[in-house]
């Protein structure tokens, strides 16, 4: 990796974050993933990203305003961008994701799509449901349950 990485720790857990060397933010590394580590000082689009975050965790913000670059096939991008576009509080299924890119019988690859995100949180990832319940989150089931609460999605009914 050619960028920088930051590691803090947050209500959720030590979290790393990645930029490019060119300013964009390239990855979020949730606490039970295999997090790189590293410290930065003087990153500017780092410390604006933990910033961000936190007030995100904290309630205080519902949408993000960084720069990022996802690195993926198509299919995946067209997926990203989708999640994007669920509200804050709001959640969609990963089959209504499929259908909203045009891929209606796509949904399984969908799921695979939310579970390759390299930039969970900023990329609501965790926003996304089975038809039938919660589904999965790479970042584990609890830690889903978690931001699902912080944006006041009922998760009973889910």
């Amino acid at each position: 990796m050619n960028g920088r990485i930051q590691t803090y720790m947050t209500i959720i857990g030590k979290v790393s974050i990645s930029e490019d060397g060119m300013g964009n933010i390239n990855g979020v590394y949730l606490p039970n993933s295999n997090l790189p580590f590293g410290e930065c000082t003087d990153c500017s689009v780092l410390t604006e990203a933990t910033r961000q975050i936190d007030e995100y965790l904290t309630g205080k913000r519902m949408t993000f305003d960084l720069p990022l670059k996802m690195e993926g096939t198509d299919f995946r991008k067209k997926v990203w961008d989708e999640l994007c576009k669920i509200p804050y509080g709001e959640v969609a299924t990963y089959s209504d994701i499929a259908k909203r890119i045009g891929r209606p019988n796509a949904y399984r690859a969908v799921g695979n799509a939310c579970n390759s995100n390299p930039i969970p949180l900023i990329v609501p990832c965790h926003r996304v449901v089975a038809s039938g319940g919660i589904g999965g989150y790479g970042g584990g089931l609890s830690l889903k349950k978690k931001l699902m609460t912080i944006e006041g999605i009922d998760i009973c009914s889910t």
